[in-house]
């Protein structure tokens, strides 16, 4: 048994004070993880030090008197604890001088929030915010720094700032050069069994450790007759917050009540107790007295491996798909580009199909391409597809099949067909679909899951395109993918915060039937476990995996827009959002998509939406350097500029420094579109051929099939409006009559087929340019025994919104 140590319980200090000992040198083991072995390296802590000095010119808030302000602090990656100053009445020049002490790594990003606040009896006003990132701050140099809140007004805040190393006991932090986990404690508490037969003047105990996975539990104790020890509390915590265990009680009042004893009374809060977990030794069991009772506490380590993959390489699962898709890919190249020799590993291009958003009509003219892109054998030729919004229901349909690219989807266009004309209305909200959809949503919060409208939505989706219950799971479409005979599915969504714009922060999360993630912080989750709890980089709380209608209502959540996305709309989006929170937020050098929001407690949970609030298109899982595509057939089902996703992308990906095409065809210079455009294969050899599909109607106006002229009675069945807004085919029209369907199908179906040549040249072009590099390669290298290594031409870059939190290269 461990041995045991006493530990007397101490009352909590409400008053910020500076580190214990800091004057020695605090070490770590940083690990940073490789595919060949793991690096260890002593990286030093840092004390922060902060003094809030003064505010200049402050705005007069009230008419009658000045403002009441104090100052908040906080640094999330150094405590969950907010630190705040005095507050100075009436004052326009309130001058504070209080020093605050922040305990950090220099490996961690590290933005501190300063808040300027005006004391109200009512409710608190924040004034003004500075997010100022603390590695601007030298090693060993004391630094002055006055924060314009208003120029207009001269109004500043005085701030000095201190950075020391320091020394303690090693902390082992793991990395991928973008996020940090770092070392997580297990504390277990028991009640001694030593008192269990003293009587308790107490009946209830609440036990909370601030910043921890559980965060608070309480122990009901009851009357001696009444009830047995409770089973002992655990809570999971970052160890370098150095939190404490609070300890309250509940007093009981000698007034009669209900109780079957008849002697417990009303509950009254006591002062609470409080524990500095950093003076508990590790491993060891230790007692803390008090005089009504003792807990046996114990600080444990908790498993080294980590439930999240932290990483930028391909998941193993997808790297072993590729190998077998290659040889199916090949083949397909080699029969369709009538080549004499089959193609090496090495040779054989990386072929998307990138899709983008537009419900009933991106469902609908999908199936249309995919038949069109079969039926030429093109479609063996395709490794990946991308999808998000509307999509995202004709992929996650086809990959209940395992074998689906393998049988005539003609047979699929049909079935969709007649979920497409039915009654949406008569067949979502019929009285029996809305019991089970109380029913579904009541389970499914009993399992644990967060309850939001888009399960709500999920559930109409399921109704919408089927007849039955959907079993269907993401990691079910694993089956089609094990002998590589389909191509891989990767839905995409966009990962916001609230009361921010998403045009300021969006996060690009991918799902793959293998995996979910960040590709930005390399940081993914097995698809099973999409919707459980982690903490620290482990699982904590296993929910079941959704179906996979319930993640159809995230990824197409631009349908399910509630008030206040109907707000956000009718004011201008943009305009809105600028308004409401840049006119309190001062960013000193440092981006709102910079601030420490890996997956820590930083945020208890992700908002994911609908790609197609910011992003119309479904590229970026495509632009990761590990993926190294080739060639992009670019299906378009927008509303609106046909042109404008492609221009988007390519400006988009132009400002991240990845290739890109940038030579794109814009309907505002050239207003009447052709049904396909090549670009990229004139630029570079590292950008991407991409086949440009614009939803245009074209010279199908006059032909029903390549080289074949419509005759006069048959013309009306080319005329389909896919360009009018307010045509059949608008963005919330979900269903579509028989002629309109049908005109849609052919419409698209066409278009593919009268361009199977250039489609043909892409492939050939991107076969060329594998055999090329291949050649230059083999004169790079040096002859045998002079050794030496060719370096890959994706290098390091990786896909961003902006610098990954760390700052770490």
């Amino acid at each position: 048994m461990a041995s045991t140590s006493a530990l007397p319980l101490q009352h909590s200090s409400r008053k910020s004070s500076p580190l214990e000992n800091e004057e020695r040198k605090w070490m770590m083991h940083y690990v940073a993880p490789s595919d060949d072995a793991k690096q260890e390296e002593m990286m030093p802590y840092c004390l922060l030090t902060v003094r809030i000095i003064k505010l200049k010119n402050a705005h007069q808030a009230d008419f009658l008197s000045q403002s009441d302000c104090y100052v908040r602090l906080w640094l999330p990656t150094a405590s969950d604890e907010i630190f705040h100053t005095k507050t100075i009445k009436n004052c326009r020049n309130p001058v504070w001088n209080e020093t605050f002490y922040f305990r950090i790594q220099r490996k961690v990003k590290n933005v501190l929030e300063i808040t300027v606040t005006d004391d109200d009896m009512i409710r608190d006003d924040d004034r003004a915010i500075v997010l100022f990132d603390v590695a601007k701050i030298p090693l060993g140099e004391r630094v002055f720094k006055a924060f314009p809140l208003n120029p207009e007004r001269k109004e500043e805040l005085e701030v000095e700032f201190v950075l020391e190393t320091i020394r303690g006991p090693p902390e082992t932090i793991i990395t991928n050069g973008a996020i940090v986990c770092r070392e997580e404690a297990c504390l277990e508490v028991h009640l001694d069994s030593r008192k269990q037969n003293k009587r308790f003047s107490e009946n209830e105990l609440t036990f909370t450790v601030r910043g921890s996975f559980e965060e608070t539990q309480t122990v009901s104790l009851g009357c001696d007759s009444c009830s047995p020890l409770p089973d002992p509390a655990f809570f999971h915590y970052a160890r370098y917050k150095q939190p404490s265990l609070d300890v309250a009680l509940r007093k009981r009042r000698k007034l009669p009540t209900f109780c079957a004893c008849m002697s417990c009374g009303p509950r009254r809060r006591s002062v609470p107790l409080t524990i500095p977990l950093k003076s508990l030794p590790s491993e060891r069991e230790v007692v803390g007295e008090h005089r009504k009772f003792d807990l046996l506490l114990k600080v444990k380590k908790c498993k080294e491996d980590l439930d999240v993959r932290l990483g930028f390489d391909l998941c193993v699962q997808e790297q072993d798909f590729i190998r077998k898709r290659k040889k199916v890919v090949a083949a397909a190249l080699k029969d369709i580009l009538h080549l004499e020799e089959d193609l090496q590993d090495d040779e054989v291009p990386v072929v998307a199909i990138m899709t983008t958003g537009g419900g009933t009509r991106a469902l609908t003219a999908m199936y249309a391409h995919l038949l069109s892109v079969q039926e030429m054998n093109v479609l063996d030729c395709v490794s990946y597809i991308t999808g998000l919004s509307g999509t995202t229901w004709t992929m996650s349909n086809l990959y209940e099949d395992p074998h689906w690219s393998q049988k005539d989807l003609k047979e699929t266009l049909n079935d969709v067909r007649k979920h497409v004309l039915k009654n949406k209305f008569v067949s979502c909200f019929a009285p029996d679909r809305l019991k089970y959809y109380l029913e579904e949503l009541c389970q499914r919060k009993q399992e644990g899951h967060r309850l939001c409208f888009t399960d709500l939505w999920g559930l109409i989706i399921e109704t919408m395109l089927h007849d039955k219950e959907d079993c269907h799971k993401l990691t079910d479409q694993q089956q089609a993918l094990n002998q590589g005979q389909n191509p891989l599915p990767i839905y995409l969504s966009l990962n916001v915060k609230d009361k921010i714009s998403d045009q300021d922060f969006r996060e690009w999360v991918e799902f793959t039937p293998y995996e979910v993630g960040f590709p930005k912080y390399g940081a993914f989750i097995p698809a099973e476990d999409f919707g459980s709890e982690f903490f620290m980089g482990h699982l904590m709380k296993k929910a079941p995996e959704s179906r996979i209608c319930f993640l159809e209502g995230i990824w197409s959540s631009v349908f399910s827009l509630n008030l206040m996305d109907a707000w956000y709309i009718s004011v201008n989006s943009e305009d809105f959002w600028h308004k409401w929170t840049r006119d309190k937020i001062t960013d000193i050098d440092c981006e709102l998509d910079s601030q420490p929001n890996h997956l820590t407690t930083a945020t208890d949970y992700l908002i994911l939406i609908d790609t197609a609030f910011a992003f119309a298109t479904s590229y970026p899982p495509l632009m990761r350097p590990e993926r190294k595509v080739d060639v992009i057939l670019h299906f378009n089902y927008s509303s609106g500029s046909q042109t404008g996703p492609l221009k988007d992308a390519s400006k988009y990906f132009a400002k991240q420094g990845i290739p890109f095409p940038t030579n794109v065809p814009d309907d505002q210079e050239t207003p009447h579109l052709k049904e396909c455009y090549i670009v990229g294969d004139k630029e570079s050899p590292e950008t991407p051929i991409v086949i440009f599909f614009p939803l245009v109607n074209d010279t199908f106006r006059e032909y029903k099939a390549p080289g074949v002229r419509r005759s006069p009675s048959e013309m009306a069945d080319g005329e389909v409006d896919v360009a009018n807004a307010c045509g059949p085919y608008y963005i919330n029209n979900l269903s579509y009559s028989e002629e309109n369907f049908d005109k849609l199908v052919n419409l698209s179906y066409y278009n593919v087929q009268n361009n199977k040549e250039s489609i043909l040249r892409a492939l050939r072009t991107a076969v060329e340019r594998k055999r090329q590099r291949k050649k230059e390669q083999a004169l790079q290298k040096p002859p045998d025994g002079y050794g030496g290594r060719v370096p890959d031409r994706e290098g390091t870059q990786h896909l961003a919104d902006s610098p990954a939190p760390g700052n770490m290269k």
